[in-house]
């Protein structure tokens, strides 16, 4: 008994099964931890993040943040410390209006305390967390300062930055998949020729995304992109499979001749369907491994979060198969009935038309597709790439609540009151020589956009006893093996000007101490950014690698995996393209993401047409007749599937606040939408150009000339 006939007589247990393990895997996706760090997915092995641990394992510190207070009085700003001092998993609250004598006289004093810690209408308090800085911890510490704070008090820092946005994560993320699903089956029921079908194929799809999602309990903890676009993601790129299932089994149920009853009529219709089942497993196997292959692609990032992403969305590529060749096909065989009442004639029209326009004026869309490949690859070289967290997470801050963005009020409060963009911590020797330690300050406080220099050896001076500082400065700054200066500046994170300023504090540090570190989120950002440079272009070299070598073996042609790359290539082109013609501002894994996702999920509708015109010639069909015939078949499934992708993704990137989520859809939608246009256009035309060639060096095609 084949595959497709044990789904049919085994289909209500089949049923059973898929609802029971919706129970573990709703289980497994409440207890699964999402991770709001993008920080944290940075490799092990550089400076920054072993420096972090140094801090948090030596000085007991983790995260770290300002609160900025106005216009309030220094008893009170006293008050408000030890209040803050009090809350769960604070380590340490500086308050350094409060740290000197004051029997020191104020000339003594130096100038960071002077001028840059307190004006006259604002004080800043540093504040040291002992847990990391997106620790549920650390967050659960951060909501409870903001209940302490008054109204002109804020609290700025990643911390901050990583509890709002876990909030309007957890708020949007239902809705993410509520608009994909409502959008998704209004395309459906209209491209289908079937009102009830698409319903079912969201149920299955539904089911195979719990299964996926409850799934990654394995690993603990997932990122928020993965946890946000993952079911959409999941649903565009696997809908297909439910779709192709369908057409599988009408066509068999629409073949049949006269029927005598009832019963004879079901016993086709489970025939039917087992026969669809069998012919759904065979291609979308072949379909879904490129789409695996351009997730898995991921899994090469340096900075792991691709591979966070790229497992997760493997896997639910996986289920998507699984679902559609089982639990589809029972539900389908359920609800025949209502199936049969609500069949109506498809809204795409015959394309015979279109692909004799197409094979006639073949050189013209060549000659139209070389024009715009210039200025696509001129504009896909200026991408507008961003790293700064803050233009990642609100796409749309003006409209949006103030406790919504909290961190941004917070952050522009201590440029405004201060000057300071961002805060590096260095790490340096406990030994270091206080002479030497205050020179190492006194050439970083000379640098350009460095607003203060804060360590023991800097605030002490030479004229002030070490004796006199109070005991809590030394146990802030001053741990067994290490001690801990930071450095305020008025850059923000990821400019030019703050990554040469981390250049030069590097170089001025090693001179004195070669072991000292520099870490922070600047520093840390720096890092990423050159992670992420190499990453875009070993990711995407593996990743055309193997969809090559996969279609490779599936059409068994050397020049076809060439031709069809190429084209879904010319379409990221575009698609990035765009995006620096308009300015639209990218974060920074967006592009590696899309250039992968794309070409995987996407080349499906080249292979189509391919497969398609392959079998058209080794029957026997000159190229001419071969390519109409192949695109004339292929457009309508190819429009339906990019089109399913794309309501999938557009409403999501219209509604999410959240620029990074918004922008990842954005892409998507707009990347299924070229890649059709260009599989249905150029395709074809390459196809007749290079026909030729291709008969030379497929297997099969060679007595077809």
């Amino acid at each position: 008994m084949d595959f497709g006939s044990k789904v049919v007589k085994h289909r209500k247990a089949i049923f059973l099964a898929s609802l029971i393990l919706l129970i573990p895997s709703i289980i497994g996706m409440i207890a699964t931890r999402i991770n709001y760090d993008m920080l944290y997915y940075l490799p092990d092995d550089i400076e920054t993040v072993q420096g972090q641990n140094v801090l948090l394992d030596e000085f007991g510190k983790g995260g770290f943040s300002m609160v900025i207070v106005e216009n309030m009085k220094t008893d009170e700003v006293s008050a408000l410390a030890k209040d803050i001092e009090a809350v769960d998993n604070v380590d340490t609250v500086i308050n350094l209006e409060q740290l000197i004598d004051p029997s020191v006289p104020e000339e003594m004093l130096p100038d960071v305390l002077q001028q840059s810690i307190s004006n006259p209408d604002a004080s800043m308090l540093v504040v040291f967390f002992d847990s990391s800085t997106s620790s549920e911890e650390t967050l659960n510490a951060v909501e409870t300062i903001r209940g302490i704070l008054t109204k002109d008090a804020y609290i700025s820092g990643m911390s901050s930055l990583v509890l709002d946005l876990k909030k309007l994560c957890e708020r949007e993320e239902v809705k993410y998949v509520g608009v994909a699903v409502v959008l998704s089956l209004v395309a459906m029921m209209v491209l289908l020729d079937s009102y009830a079908a698409p319903v079912l194929f969201l149920l299955s799809i539904g089911m195979a995304i719990f299964y996926n999602m409850g799934s990654n309990i394995i690993f603990g903890e997932i990122s928020f992109i993965t946890m946000a676009i993952a079911a959409v993601l999941q649903l565009a790129v696997t809908m297909d499979y439910s779709i192709f299932l369908w057409h599988r089994y009408t066509e068999r149920l629409d073949a049949r001749g006269e029927l005598k009853d009832e019963e004879q009529e079901r016993e086709f219709e489970k025939e039917a369907m087992a026969h669809a089942i069998n012919d759904t497993l065979t291609s979308v196997t072949g379909s879904s491994i490129t789409t695996i292959a351009g997730f898995l692609a991921l899994c090469f990032m340096t900075y792991t979060m691709g591979k966070d992403l790229g497992i997760v969305m493997a896997k639910g590529v996986v289920f998507g198969v699984v679902a559609s060749v089982t639990v589809l096909p029972v539900m389908i065989l359920r609800f025949t009935k209502l199936l049969r009442r609500t069949r109506h004639r498809s809204l795409i029209p015959k394309m015979d038309g279109l692909a004799k326009h197409l094979t006639s004026r073949y050189a013209v869309y060549i000659i139209i597709f070389l024009v715009m490949l210039v200025p696509a690859v001129h504009f896909y070289n200026q991408q507008n790439v961003v790293y700064d967290f803050a233009k990642m997470f609100a796409s749309n801050a003006e409209n949006m609540d103030e406790e919504d963005i909290g961190f941004l009020i917070a952050n522009n409060k201590l440029q405004e009151d201060f000057d300071i963009g961002t805060s590096h911590i260095i790490i340096a020797d406990a030994d270091l020589k206080a002479k030497d330690g205050r020179a190492m300050c006194d050439e970083i406080e000379k640098l350009d956009g460095v607003k203060s220099v804060l360590g023991l050896d800097a605030i002490m001076g030479t004229s002030i006893p070490k004796e006199m500082l109070p005991d809590e400065l030394g146990g802030a700054l001053l741990g067994d093996k290490h001690q801990m200066i930071l450095v305020n500046s008025s850059y923000k994170v990821s400019t030019d000007e703050c990554n040469e300023q981390i250049d030069k504090i590097n170089e001025i540090i090693n001179e004195y101490d070669k072991g000292a570190t520099l870490i922070g989120e600047g520093p840390a950002t720096k890092d990423l950014i050159e992670i992420t440079n190499k990453d875009f272009q070993v990711v995407s070299a593996i990743s055309i690698a193997m969809v090559f070598v996969i279609i490779l073996f599936v059409l068994k042609s050397v020049s076809l995996p060439f031709i069809l790359v190429a084209a879904i290539e010319f379409s990221i082109i575009v698609n990035l393209g765009i995006s620096g013609f308009t300015g639209l501002e990218l974060p920074f894994i967006v592009p590696v993401c899309i250039s992968t996702i794309q070409l995987g999920s996407t080349v499906d509708y080249a292979i189509l047409l391919s497969t398609r015109y392959k079998e058209e010639r080794i029957g026997g069909k000159d190229r001419r007749e071969a390519v109409e015939t192949a695109t004339s078949a292929s457009i309508p499934s190819i429009i339906v599937s990019a089109l399913g992708f794309f309501t999938a993704t557009i409403g999501v990137s219209i509604y999410s606040n959240i620029a990074i989520i918004s922008t990842f859809c954005t892409l998507m939608a707009r990347g299924a939408l070229i890649s059709m246009f260009t599989v249905i256009l150029l395709l074809p035309s390459l196809l007749m150009a290079l026909d030729k060639l291709i008969c030379k060096t497929t297997i099969g095609l060679r007595d077809a000339r």
